[in-house]
């Protein structure tokens, strides 16, 4: 394992801590909501966390990229790139709902290596770098076991999205054909499927900063993570995470023709 791949890592586990405690404490307080273009929620407290990580990571490797959701792409020389959501789940976090996160990706050279995932209010932490397993706090995890669909514990985050791009079908298809579906939305399905308690996250709508972190974690955990036709694509907002079992049973429900 490359020994600036291991700096970078325990830098950013020490970072991604500090500033999810950062927004912990704007949470039970009360701020100011302003409604972004795409109508999307943004606080005090998203600005202020990723300020923080930005300012954390770029002194320790100034010549690092950096993407954030609230503070743009800023390029480098390195060859590696932060990608960085403040707070996953702004609008739990504005409705006091726990399930929010703080989300630091590594990329290098094009491959995402490294994610840490903070969610203080919930008590949780998750995190993985590439040849080195995945981990819920420091407790090694592994996806689940479960092979056929209808045995299986399926995630989502949010139908309107779905309905908005006309895959509201898709959605409800295998949702008919699972065990059990759970709303755990946002960054939260993911890891329930990498730590096996859920075997399938599907979702819609999602950006770089959405996933960057969440990629290394179901994969090091034993788990797929790719766009609804198997592509690894940040820029895709179709994702779907599952155990790797149920992975291509899960693709063939989600891309009949003329889906993309």
């Amino acid at each position: 394992m490359q020994s600036d791949w291991r700096a970078r890592y325990d830098a950013a586990r020490n970072a991604a801590n500090a500033a999810a405690r950062l927004a912990l404490g704007y949470f039970d307080g009360s701020f100011e909501v302003e409604w972004k273009r795409d109508e999307t929620p943004v606080t005090i407290a998203d600005r202020e966390t990723e300020s923080y990580l930005r300012r954390t990571l770029l002194d320790a490797f100034p010549e690092d990229g950096f993407l954030g959701e609230e503070s743009g792409d800023q390029p480098g020389s390195s060859g590696f790139r932060w990608i960085i959501d403040p707070i996953d789940g702004t609008r739990n976090f504005v409705r006091g709902i726990p399930v929010w996160g703080t989300l630091v990706g590594l990329e290098h050279r094009g491959e995402l290596i490294a994610g840490i995932v903070e969610a203080p209010a919930l008590h949780e932490s998750w995190h993985a770098l590439r040849g080195d397993g995945a981990y819920h706090s420091e407790r090694r995890m592994r996806v689940s076991d479960v092979s056929e669909l209808r045995a299986a514990t399926m995630c989502y985050t949010n139908l309107s999205c779905f309905r908005a791009a006309g895959h509201h079908n898709l959605l409800a298809d295998l949702a008919e054909r699972v065990q059990v579906q759970r709303g755990y939305g946002d960054f939260w399905g993911h890891m329930l499927v990498a730590e096996g308690a859920a075997d399938v996250m599907v979702d819609y709508g999602l950006h770089p900063w959405d996933m960057a972190a969440l990629v290394p974690i179901v994969e090091e955990a034993g788990g797929r993570f790719t766009a609804w036709d198997g592509a690894i694509n940040l820029e895709r907002p179709d994702v779907v995470a599952t155990n790797g079992r149920l992975h291509e049973t899960t693709l063939q429900l989600l891309t009949p023709p003329g889906v993309h």
